[in-house]
């Protein structure tokens, strides 16, 4: 029986560094594999591009996720958010654990933006319940975010079952820090960071993080640590610093 699960989310940036001037999809894979996370939640991951895998030798074959996934994370799944003359991108669950089921429900808060949030259904062996896992990434506006954050709660109250084990977590652009009240108090979920330390960590800029950006919350787990990957080598792959936690189920 797995007593302990270690997850950690990422925006990857589509693979590429600002104005997509180099690929770095191949650093990102080594420097997620260092996590060890037994589920990865992902942002901006590109499922296809066409002008991108023109221009750069190395451009994988198959999707981002499944290239990150490799033969480390034996089961993903990928929600189509954004659809482009070139391609697509959405959020990615990578998990070392099957996942008996996944939806990916588009919460766009306006035409101009489009957002999705990616449930999946995790069986962890041993555990009572399966594990609900949901990825987003959440609108740049502060309006925007109140309707994603009122879907998130609904989708949560008619499809995850109040005792089960639930992790939410992704970029919820949240630098005003309201995200937290809303989650905490109608769904009684607790961010790993903040639980910890008092706040949630400082995920952006990558290469010095000020904004608290990235977030992961938990129903029905103990924290036993929490971690910021920022720095020098994830600041040359991504705008984010990935996060992480080591988890307890209660």
């Amino acid at each position: 029986m797995h007593r302990q699960l270690r997850i950690a989310t990422f925006n990857i940036h589509k693979g590429v560094t600002s104005f997509n001037a180099r690929l770095v999809l191949h650093e990102q894979r080594e420097l997620i594999r260092h996590l060890q996370a037994d589920i990865v939640f992902l942002q901006e991951v590109l499922g296809a591009h066409a002008h991108h895998q023109r221009r750069f030798k190395l451009w994988p074959t198959e999707s981002q996720h499944e290239f990150l996934a490799d033969s480390i994370w034996n089961d993903y799944a990928y929600g189509k958010n954004a659809i482009y003359p070139a391609g697509h991108h959405g959020n990615a669950l990578l998990s070392k654990f099957p996942i008996a089921r996944w939806e990916n429900i588009d919460i766009s808060a306006h035409t101009s933006e489009q957002r999705g949030m990616l449930h999946c259904e995790v069986h962890v062996p041993g555990w009572d319940q399966d594990l609900h896992c949901i990825c987003v990434h959440l609108g740049l506006f502060a309006r925007w975010r109140r309707k994603q954050l009122f879907w998130l709660r609904e989708r949560i109250e008619s499809m995850v079952p109040p005792n089960a084990p639930l992790i939410i977590a992704g970029d919820f652009n949240d630098w005003r820090m309201k995200a937290g009240q809303t989650l905490a108090n109608s769904l009684n979920l607790r961010e790993v960071f903040e639980h910890g330390y008092g706040k949630p960590a400082r995920s952006f800029p990558s290469v010095f993080p000020l904004l608290r950006l990235d977030r992961i919350y938990v129903r029905g787990f103990h924290v036993h640590n929490a971690m910021v990957h920022g720095g020098t080598a994830f600041a040359r792959v991504s705008d984010h610093a990935a996060l992480s936690a080591t988890l307890l189920p209660i």
